[in-house]
């Protein structure tokens, strides 16, 4: 597995990133190659320390983000959930990838059952799609109240989404063709 361990506001230790490569390598038996990236990005606001940690395996994502005071708990808070989702989605990455990725047994308990519950589409929703800039959305999706807005941005003639990310701060997917 590579790492890619990112900071904002924060200077990472050697002993941070040597706790952080140690913990995540115990998820390389799931994976047969060294395809699989992980992404660590730990981030310092006042008291509160948050960790995100994605995992990249051939295009397929499992993302998992804590937030308390301090990192190396955020850590152990995010390991489980990580391997939650693998477990979650190892039937559709072996059948999508024909690989034995996810085929060994679980190292970390995993104790929220919330997460294992099925899910099923309640609503669907159909709206003309107006083109507009990305300030236009944002003002948009204030005014609506959403943690998301799905618009046409209007120099690229694309179809993107702005959304309010877990730290207050928006985030904008665009798709790349």
């Amino acid at each position: 597995m590579k790492f890619d361990i990112y900071a904002k506001n924060y200077e990472v230790s050697e002993k941070l990133k040597n706790v952080t490569e140690q913990k995540l390598a115990k998820l390389d038996k799931y994976f047969k190659d060294d395809e699989t990236t992980a992404k660590v990005s730990f981030k310092k606001q006042a008291n509160s320390f948050t960790t995100e940690i994605m995992l990249d395996f051939n295009g397929k994502f499992v993302r998992a983000t804590a937030t308390s005071d301090n990192f190396y708990d955020n850590i152990d808070i995010i390991l489980p959930k990580i391997e939650g989702q693998i477990r979650k989605h190892r039937t559709k990455f072996d059948q999508h990838n024909k690989n034995a990725a996810f085929a060994d047994a679980a190292i970390y308990d995993v104790r929220n059952a919330e997460e294992n519950a099925k899910r099923q589409i309640v609503k669907k929703k159909n709206f003309v799609l107006t083109p507009m800039t990305v300030k236009e959305a944002e003002e948009e999706m204030e005014l609506l109240g959403h943690s998301f807005y799905v618009f046409l941005e209007a120099k690229t003639n694309t179809v993107q989404v702005l959304y309010r990310r877990d730290d207050g701060d928006l985030g904008l997917i665009e798709p790349q063709v």
